[in-house]
């Protein structure tokens, strides 16, 4: 039986695309299950992840980065962050430590007053800032919404993350643990095993590749100390696949080893990993190849929306 006192809720974590909300959630849970990149829409689905203390249970729900929809895809990820706001008990609002304000920042904080769910403002890359510019940043964001607690933090180097995530436990109402406490994510292995290699593909590609880029996992295969993986790479253009293939297979070596070691680390197994690539054009537009690669936005829909 719990203790009396402790506390628990989901907490939606929102922003604009590339503010660093995959890599704070990571931080917080103590190991990596959002993918990060310098990529903005990294995320596309709402990855919930799991910190249980003696304390209570956070399960932050990690979005897609707020953006103007422009395929079937951007419609699907705009979803997610809307509905995953409207079931909030908490909202964590990441902006970056910038004394410039754009129009992105200044909608959500629009929504946000709407609202009735409690807002903390979490103010991301200080590192980046000198320590007298920090007071002046936090003045020029704290008029956008009506935040219950704001919070300067650099998820990257992990500074302030603690304060922050004392702050989440004093606005959660006390309740049950909605999951186990060793459950740190309800991600299946092979999405969390198709997102390491997206990022790695994503990172090893630069700006060479636009974002159109996806990963089914084809196969499985758990032996006693070897696993076997087949997965599909998944680009809109031949011109982007010769580009992922590289010179005598030279990028696709790059981009498997790089996941490999990931998926090594996550599985604590030796990995044989074999990538193909295809190319599937306009994926992002089309509703089949959408539901099942595991973006089905009919799933999503309800009377909030």
């Amino acid at each position: 039986m719990q203790e009396s006192g402790f506390r628990s809720g989901f907490v939606a974590v929102i922003g604009r695309p590339n503010v660093g909300k995959s890599t704070l959630t990571n931080r917080i849970i103590g190991q990596k299950i959002a993918i990060t990149s310098n990529k903005p829409q990294t995320t596309r689905n709402r990855i919930r992840t799991v910190y249980t203390c003696e304390r209570g249970q956070i399960v932050f729900v990690d979005t897609p980065g707020i953006h103007k929809a422009k395929n079937r895809l951007g419609e699907y990820m705009m979803t997610a962050a809307k509905r995953t706001v409207s079931e909030a008990d908490l909202i964590l609002w990441l902006v970056e430590a910038d004394e410039y304000v754009g129009p992105g920042d200044r909608s959500i904080g629009e929504q946000m007053r709407a609202l009735k769910v409690p807002v903390i403002l979490v103010i991301n890359k200080i590192d980046a800032k000198k320590k007298e510019e920090i007071p002046g940043i936090i003045n020029i964001y704290k008029d956008l919404c009506d935040p219950v607690e704001i919070v300067p933090v650099s998820a990257l180097k992990g500074y302030n993350v603690d304060v922050l995530v004392d702050q989440i436990f004093k606005y959660l109402p006390e309740g049950v643990a909605f999951f186990d406490e060793d459950t740190v994510t309800d991600q299946t292995i092979r999405q969390i095993v198709a997102e390491l290699i997206r990022e790695k593909a994503l990172r090893c590609l630069g700006d060479e590749v636009p974002h159109g880029v996806a990963v089914m996992i084809e196969s499985m295969n758990f032996k006693k100390n070897i696993v076997d993986i087949e997965a599909t790479v998944i680009c809109e253009k031949d011109s982007h696949k010769g580009i992922m293939i590289g010179k005598g297979g030279s990028m696709l070596r790059k981009i498997g080893s790089a996941a490999r070691y990931e998926i090594e680390k996550l599985l604590e197994k030796q990995v044989n990993l074999q990538i193909w690539i295809k190319v599937k054009k306009d994926w992002r537009d089309s509703d089949v190849l959408l539901k099942n690669m595991g973006y089905d936005r009919k799933e999503l829909t309800n009377d909030q929306l």
